[in-house]
């Protein structure tokens, strides 16, 4: 078994027992209206209960970064879908997740993130570069949708207890 396909049955693992336990609650709320209930997960935890961001969560536990977003904060993380994380040329996540490439896997999933918590109506209409966690900057475009680079922003404001999450369709490499 590959180190992609054991992290991604980890993350796998980790949602299903995370979901069961939501069925046992008393109100029995959907996975959907949790979401939109007051934001009590974490960023990494919301990612995980997504279940479109298994490649990313391995890659934050790989990189060690899983304690890093599951801190105080508050963050604001681009993150790219695992279709995002699939489009890059085939072994790039392979490699990047292998031991011996985790500050580079840091490098670029530390790109992906601002401090601060930036919602869309922060933003909206105007176009401006912000530093990324990683010292780099990114630039941003919110003047007809939401462009992060070269990604587009495709789902918005996903509320943490810790920032927000906004979704992209393209993973962010850092020059």
């Amino acid at each position: 078994m590959t180190t992609l396909k054991a992290l991604k049955l980890i993350v796998a693992t980790t949602a299903i027992i995370a979901l069961a336990g939501c069925s046992t609650m008393k109100d029995k709320m959907s996975k959907a209206k949790m979401m939109d209930a007051a934001p009590a997960a974490d960023i990494v935890d919301t990612a995980v209960a997504a279940g479109s961001f298994n490649t990313l969560v391995a890659a934050v536990q790989a990189a060690g970064l899983v304690d890093t977003l599951k801190g105080e904060g508050p963050f604001t993380v681009f993150a790219p879908t695992d279709e995002a994380f699939a489009a890059l040329p085939a072994g790039t996540v392979e490699s990047l997740l292998e031991p011996a490439n985790k500050d580079k896997l840091a490098a670029i999933l530390t790109y992906h993130v601002i401090p601060g918590k930036v919602m869309s109506g922060d933003i909206a209409g105007k176009t401006m570069d912000a530093t990324t966690v990683n010292g780099q900057t990114i630039a941003i475009n919110a003047t007809d949708g939401v462009m992060i680079n070269n990604a587009t922003v495709t789902s918005a404001d996903i509320d943490t207890s810790n920032g927000v999450i906004h979704v992209i369709d393209t993973v962010l490499l850092p020059q």
